[in-house]
């Protein structure tokens, strides 16, 4: 989010200004002069004691410039100031990722002296900061060193009670996010640290800065897990959808812990790949309740998702916190760099009910996997809200760069037509359409969109852009719907 300077002894510079100026006015016109008729002018050349002389014009005249250059120091080192809450802007970024001493609200507590501590922020242009931190090291003083594009400062935190301590004046950084690592000078020097926030002042006044400014709506959290974006695709109007068919590659060394590849999304769920820790990744597959809560407990009999079989090694269950619905994944060994399949099968059955079946495979294998059918009551539709997104979910990883490319995108009708998706709109969540974030993109490469977020790359896409892909509209896939696996 982008941030308003807070201006260093605006109000007192102001009032400075206006008495000086009013000084030197008064010095050099003095109020007799500036009101005075033909006569009183007469009356003061004559008089001795009210006559100007010479020196005293001089004295005034110094005494005036005097005052102007002592008013123009703070006019020149007028500094803007942003104060960057670390539980909102930092990660444990080595030895590996993780929150340990990171909490959602509270300061970050860091006892480990091989810890480094990464704070982000955006500058609008390139610009010196000079920078502070807000902390304390309740047993002992702790000697420690911020990195800053090559450049290294040390200071010292100690304390206990939180204080601000300089950390000292960076080289010229250039526009684009920076990136500041804190950890321990050597583990003898290091204590138990308590960090609040990180201060950025500049004589930049036309300096912007954006980060994480509060914890509103939970911004902490959502902040550092990163930005999510998604790709609505442009199908055919006046048609009756059944499919959803798309196809995901994700890029070697793209895939850290924490991502969700979601492949088809539709208007009551989603269905994808996930990261889900270092020895284990999932297909997943979700279609949410009609009864609004985050609590799959309060879902009422009639509104749940029932199960209509699954396919094998599949597990069947329930999920919460954004939506409530029923849920199932398959742990699954997919790889980057590697394609695979998507197949959602939309339909109603009359009653007042929908069915929603997914199926998955290695795209190079040929082969179609049963994820799970579901029957969703109080619905009565066919496929809607066609769409994909990618997104972080492990706010420990959310300083990671991910990306997903989506190609050979189609949709099929009820009487069994093919339509190429070869358009597709793109978005982006609060956290980047807030400024919160501005790592985040898509677009097309030849016969595929992509989705990039997370990472603090300098890129930020346009929401509301619509992507179009090359690719045959004449070759959809080729599918035999009788040997699906049911």
């Amino acid at each position: 989010m982008q941030a308003k300077p807070v201006a260093s002894n605006t109000i007192e510079h102001a009032n400075g200004e206006l008495a000086a100026y009013q000084s030197c006015r008064n010095s050099l016109n003095p109020p007799a002069v500036q009101t005075m008729t033909s006569r009183t002018t007469s009356t003061m050349l004559c008089n001795p004691t009210t006559r100007p002389t010479k020196q005293r014009w001089q004295h005034r005249v110094l005494h005036c410039m005097a005052q102007l250059a002592l008013l123009m120091v703070p006019s020149i080192g007028l500094a803007a100031e942003w104060t960057l809450p670390l539980a909102g802007n930092a990660y444990r970024t080595s030895p590996a990722p993780s929150d340990n001493g990171f909490s959602r609200q509270g300061p970050i507590r860091w006892s480990d002296s091989k810890d480094v501590i990464s704070v982000y922020f955006h500058l609008s242009r390139p610009s010196t900061v000079e920078l502070s931190i807000r902390a304390c090291s309740p047993a002992n003083a702790s000697k420690l060193n911020a990195t800053i594009g090559g450049q290294t400062l040390s200071f010292k935190v100690s304390g206990a009670e939180p204080n601000v301590v300089t950390i000292g004046e960076t080289t010229e950084l250039p526009s684009g996010y920076t990136r500041v690592d804190l950890q321990a000078d050597s583990q003898d020097s290091f204590h138990s640290v308590e960090a609040h926030h990180l201060i950025v002042r500049s004589d930049h006044d036309d300096l912007e800065v954006n980060f994480v400014q509060n914890n509103q709506g939970n911004m902490f959290y959502w902040g550092r897990r990163g930005p999510s974006v998604h790709l609505r695709y442009i199908v055919p109007k006046e048609r009756t959808l059944t499919y959803a068919y798309s196809e995901i590659t994700v890029p070697v060394s793209q895939d850290p812990l924490g991502t969700y590849y979601m492949a088809n999304g539709f208007g009551e769920g989603y269905f994808g790949i996930q990261v889900n820790s270092p020895t284990e990744r999932r297909v997943l597959f979700s279609v949410w309740s009609p009864f609004s809560t985050d609590n799959p407990r309060e879902i009422p009999e009639d509104q749940r998702i029932i199960a209509l079989g699954k396919g094998k090694d599949v597990h069947l269950g329930e999920f919460g916190n954004e939506g409530s619905g029923g849920q199932s994944y398959l742990v699954y060994p997919w790889k980057a760099g590697r394609t695979y399949r998507f197949l959602t099968e939309v339909i109603p059955n009359g009653k007042g009910e929908t069915t929603y079946t997914s199926w998955f495979g290695d795209a190079a294998k040929d082969e179609w996997l049963l994820i799970a059918s579901f029957q969703r009551p109080k619905t009565d539709t066919h496929l809607r809200g066609f769409h994909s997104f990618l997104e972080s979910f492990y706010p420990a990883h959310g300083h990671l760069e991910r990306r997903a490319n989506y190609g050979n995108v189609w949709v099929r009708d009820t009487g069994g037509t093919w339509y190429s998706c070869q358009q597709a709109v793109f978005s982006v969540d609060a956290t980047g359409s807030g400024k919160h974030r501005l790592d985040f993109t898509g677009g097309s490469d030849e016969n595929q969109f992509f989705l990039r977020n997370c990472g603090f790359f300098n890129e930020t896409g346009k929401p509301g852009q619509t992507f179009l892909r090359t690719g045959d509209p004449n070759s959809p896939p080729t599918i035999n719907f009788d040997q699906l696996p049911r």
